[in-house]
């Protein structure tokens, strides 16, 4: 299986928190559920790639009964991210912007729970989608 459980958290007054109990340290958040479940697949793409770039095996998906076995776990929504396809991988590129505007995205980004790049990457996927 290629699916990893997210778990989404939603507290007063918060964007939508996601986690991954396979991925100790892979979090994101968005204003609405669809920006969660977009920041979802975005920050599962970057956590693996950053795992298979150091030479770490991807654990084994967990089950949903495992999951929930855990107790804090059982007040989130649990939902299925794709494991992205070992063809994607990711380039650098080098961008100007006005520093205000940079400032802007640094400080959304780390509200979010989410890099530079992940933003400018879901912000460009965004667009695209309303293009199509």
């Amino acid at each position: 299986m290629n699916d990893y459980i997210a778990l989404i958290h939603k507290d007063t007054d918060s964007d939508f928190g996601v986690s991954f109990p396979d991925f100790p340290g892979c979090v994101t958040a968005g204003r609405t559920l669809d920006d969660a479940r977009i920041m979802a697949e975005e920050a599962l793409a970057l956590h693996v790639e950053g795992l298979l770039e150091d030479g770490e095996a991807l654990p084994r998906p967990s089950t949903l009964e495992t999951i929930i076995a855990t107790r804090e776990n059982r007040d989130a929504v649990a939902i299925l991210v794709k494991r992205p396809s070992p063809e994607r991988r990711t380039v650098r590129v080098n961008v100007t912007l006005p520093a205000e505007d940079l400032a802007a995205i640094d400080t959304y980004a780390r509200q979010h729970g989410m890099t530079r790049s992940g933003f400018l990457a879901a912000a460009a996927r965004r667009k695209l989608k309303e293009s199509a």
